[in-house]
């Protein structure tokens, strides 16, 4: 039953005018019957479309996931994969495989729960299959898990202050979200000039910067921010592999987009154990 003073939704309540999508009339049935079912379910659900990862969201993730995370209901692929999709890599693996999937107790930050605080939730993923028996999507619900609301701990050598660059501003607020999730200072900035009056103002342990931007490389900007601070630690993301990094002569670590959760997870974890003082 719907709360008191809400209607029921579907596909066809939205304008997708600007999304990949298109008019749902012209819509296969069982994107629609999924996408109704989607904005009419309570809990927080993603919907992933085609192998390029389409992907649509209803009210309870958008709220959970925080108010910078995008417009409902989606219809794009995101510039990182979303955390329920990351954590459940091998479960949706299997779902595209045709078989329905759990990955229990997956640890979760979302901006707009628990002031941005990591939970354990039960990843469901259920194939969606197509007129032909073949499987064109995937349908993932969250449910909390830990119903105590046990928190992760925060690191063992502290948080990192880290600053971000990045200047699509969509992937910029997943990005500093997962690290404040992860436990650590994040801020974020769109362009270089920016990060340049960032890092000249205040202290920052990680420069983790996209390699391409608006009027100055990342690695150029690496390497004056090196040039100030030394000890700085360096993160290139990168949608071009290590082309663009072969002459960088200063120590980084690199994340090739689109990264996962897990590999942001241990660029940190390597970046921590290099940290003066750390044992």
């Amino acid at each position: 039953m719907l709360p008191s003073g809400k209607s029921a939704r579907s596909s066809r309540s939205f304008d997708w005018s600007a999304s990949r999508l298109g008019d749902p009339a012209g819509w296969p049935h069982s994107l629609r019957l999924s996408a109704d079912l989607l904005f009419n379910t309570p809990l927080p659900m993603l919907l992933v479309w085609g192998r390029d990862m389409t992907v649509l969201f209803n009210d309870a993730y958008a709220a959970l996931a925080g108010p910078g995370y995008g417009k409902v209901p989606g219809g794009s692929v995101p510039p990182v994969m979303p955390p329920p999709l990351a954590a459940a890599g091998d479960e949706l693996r299997s779902a595209w495989n045709g078989e329905a999937a759990l990955a229990p107790a997956r640890s979760l930050g979302f901006a707009g729960a628990h002031d941005g605080a990591a939970l354990a939730y039960d990843v469901f993923l259920t194939p969606v299959r197509g007129a032909e028996g073949n499987v064109e999507g995937v349908l993932c619900a969250l449910s909390v898990a830990d119903t105590m609301g046990a928190m992760l701990e925060p690191a063992a050598a502290g948080p990192l202050r880290i600053l971000v660059v990045e200047d699509n501003l969509d992937s910029q607020y997943l990005v500093c979200e997962m690290l404040r999730a992860f436990g650590h200072d994040a801020d974020g900035v769109g362009h270089p000039n920016d990060a340049l009056a960032r890092l000249a103002a205040g202290a920052y342990d990680v420069l983790f910067t996209d390699v391409s931007l608006p009027g100055m490389s990342g690695v150029d900007l690496a390497r004056r921010a090196v040039a100030d601070a030394p000890a700085m630690q360096v993160i290139f993301a990168s949608g071009y592999g290590d082309t663009l990094l072969r002459h960088v002569e200063f120590p980084y670590l690199s994340l090739q987009k689109p990264y996962e959760l897990d590999q942001l997870q241990q660029a940190l974890d390597k970046v921590s154990g290099q940290r003066p003082g750390h044992a």
